[in-house]
């Protein structure tokens, strides 16, 4: 950032008084402008034993699958976000049943709240941002084409849940480099 949003001054990066972190702040109004974390909204869409995931038609990592995610909107809560995301990329109706997992990749600065969402019914199609959607049943995922370490690691412990019987909250902080699978 060179230069404030509010008055158009060039800004400074320091440690404000009273804070502990450096930011960009602006040289005349002294404005303090926050450089924090991007909140991705996603859903694990569910009908009878499957779950619903979307071939990416944009970049980054066109053609890849994926479950709908993406970031929030102002003015949405975050289960919004996710049935949004999921009506937007699948044309798939969801009621969320719970929060599945809190997944931080400080490297890049998001954090993923994933949910599990039971689809009203099994009617789906591609949205714009979607070359394809389908319903996958767990051991059809396919991994080697998913679009994002991230997904991957939601999917890899939603399958561990399922195949113990019993979900529960996961809280992770990823590294920057996660193993495929």
């Amino acid at each position: 950032m060179n230069y404030c949003s509010h008055c158009g001054a060039r800004v400074t990066q320091k440690v404000p008084l009273g804070d502990n972190l450096p930011r960009h702040v602006c040289n005349q109004c002294e404005l303090i402008h926050y450089h924090n974390p991007k909140i991705v909204a996603g859903c694990i869409p569910e009908w009878e034993n499957q779950i619903l995931l979307c071939r990416r038609a944009i970049e980054p990592r066109l053609g890849l699958w994926t479950f709908p995610a993406g970031f929030m909107e102002i003015g949405e809560s975050t289960e919004q976000a996710a049935v949004r995301e999921t009506k937007e990329e699948a044309q798939a109706d969801v009621a969320i049943t719970a929060l599945y997992a809190v997944l931080s990749l400080p490297h890049i600065g998001q954090v993923y709240l994933v949910f599990r969402g039971r689809m009203l019914t099994p009617i789906c199609e591609a949205g714009s941002e979607s070359l394809e959607v389908r319903l996958f049943p767990l051991i059809a995922i396919p991994w080697k084409e998913m679009a994002f370490p991230v997904v991957s690691e939601a999917l890899r412990r939603y399958v561990d849940d399922v195949t113990n019987g019993q979900f529960q909250l996961h809280l992770a902080s990823l590294p920057d480099r996660l193993p495929s699978y």
